[in-house]
């Protein structure tokens, strides 16, 4: 069995990206697995008109490797297609566009194995063996890209899955949907989208849409020029060198530049709404309720009834409907075929791991064995690690540590924003002192 300088665990856009990066190393042997049986990106959410968040350019190569064949604009060519969509002139690339553009990827790059279930990860010592279904891997180094689970709220684990479902579960849920009052609980963009989806009548019977969030209100996403900062290497570098004091603070307060919904969508729900109650057009009335955190939810028959904590006057308030959607995001844990190495790992903020700044998780193990981590990072290294935004950035700074040099040139001009002393260089010591 010959020894490979990385296995790949997982194939969503993260390791997709470092794949596409990896494409003509020709001193760095890998492979990625993956337990279905084709690429898939949130399928269940790719609902019709929803729309990409960040920049097309922001595409799996092109930051740091712009003459790739991997990239968005190859895709484009590739499928003649270019003009028209020059033409179409989108304020935001269609998701749908998007993750077409990432399956044209998995189907035409080597290097990828599809219906490979991982079932453990051991670490004789010396190497890391990966075992699947069908087949073992040895290997210097891993790089884990599996995406995070579901987060569904205690109160509602035991409520019926065809009444109480997740977003990610959306689209396969909608055929059983029943019922003429439907709650979304979360007020990010999925939230948001399933509300524009609902309220413009797309299923059957929906009589009215209720969405309810802990947030102080509907806020859109803050994609405004000095935000964006957040999301370029040279903010990256300041903030993983920060103490964790500083970045739990920090990433409280950053919270509308990765986490607030398009601005695009929250006017579509408010003409919605606008157009139901004053013109009589439409028949799914809505209502929003920010500042309500639930807590219980009980059946009542068929119906559920909702209790939830008034965040201004602190009342609890009582809502029925009879089926609930939750937009309550993902939670970060540590995949059960890792379980082998959990006691050699150090456990970060963000959950299962701890990682450093360049995308390494802490463990026992020898320095020339590296496990990289993507997706799992978010409070240890910044709001950008769980985005598409600096992915291709991330995994060329991989493909640089696997090579043992300089692959990609990765020099950075000073940032715009002078985020410490020293006009863009780390000066971690100086930021360290002055927290500490």
């Amino acid at each position: 069995m010959d020894k490979l300088d990385l296995v790949g665990i997982g194939i969503g856009p993260f390791n997709l990206s470092l794949a596409a990066q990896l494409d003509g190393v020709a001193d760095v042997s890998s492979i990625f697995l993956e337990q279905r049986s084709e690429f898939a990106w949130h399928p269940d959410m790719m609902l019709p008109g929803v729309e990409l968040q960040t920049s097309f350019l922001k595409d799996l190569v092109t930051l740091t490797n712009p003459t790739s064949k991997w990239s968005f604009l190859s895709y484009m060519v590739a499928q003649k297609r270019m003009l028209d969509f020059m033409n179409a002139d989108f304020a935001a690339v269609p998701r749908r566009e998007f993750a077409a553009y990432l399956k044209w990827v998995a189907d035409h790059l080597d290097g990828l194995a599809f219906d490979s279930s991982v079932r453990e990860v051991m670490f004789d010592g010396q190497d890391f063996k990966v075992r699947t279904d069908h087949a073992s891997y040895v290997a210097n180094n891993l790089a884990i890209g599996v995406g995070k689970p579901a987060f569904v709220p205690a109160w509602a684990r035991q409520l019926p899955k065809h009444k109480c479902f997740h977003t990610s579960q959306a689209k396969s849920n909608f055929p059983k949907l029943r019922g003429k009052r439907i709650a979304v609980i979360g007020g990010g963009q999925s939230g948001a989208e399933l509300v524009e989806y609902l309220l413009g009548g797309n299923i059957k019977d929906v009589e009215e849409v209720l969405w309810l969030s802990r947030r102080d209100n509907f806020e859109p996403l803050d994609d405004t020029p000095f935000v964006n900062e957040y999301f370029t290497p040279g903010y990256a570098d300041v903030f993983a060198g920060l103490p964790d004091a500083c970045k739990q603070d920090l990433m409280s307060r950053q919270k509308l530049a990765s986490d607030g919904a398009s601005l695009s969508t929250l006017k579509s729900i408010y003409q919605l709404l606008y157009r139901q109650r004053y013109l009589q057009e439409g028949n799914v009335a809505g209502r929003l309720l920010p500042q309500r955190e639930v807590f219980q939810v009980q059946q009542d028959g068929e119906a559920m009834r909702i209790a939830a904590r008034n965040g201004l006057n602190q009342d609890v308030e009582f809502f029925d409907a009879d089926a609930l959607i939750l937009a309550t995001g993902y939670e970060t844990t540590l995949p059960e075929f890792m379980v082998p190495l959990r006691s050699r790992l150090e456990v970060g903020a963000s959950g299962a791991y701890r990682l450093d700044a360049d995308f390494r998780a802490q463990w026992d193990g020898p320095s020339d064995r590296n496990i990289f981590v993507q997706n799992a990072g978010r409070i240890d290294l910044g709001i950008f690690e769980p985005q598409l935004s600096l992915m291709a950035w991330r995994s060329a700074k991989i493909v640089n540590a696997l090579a043992g040099k300089n692959v990609f040139n990765l020099d950075q001009n000073p940032p715009i924003v002078d985020w410490v002393a020293g006009s863009g260089d780390l000066a971690g010591g100086a930021v360290v002192q002055a927290w500490g």
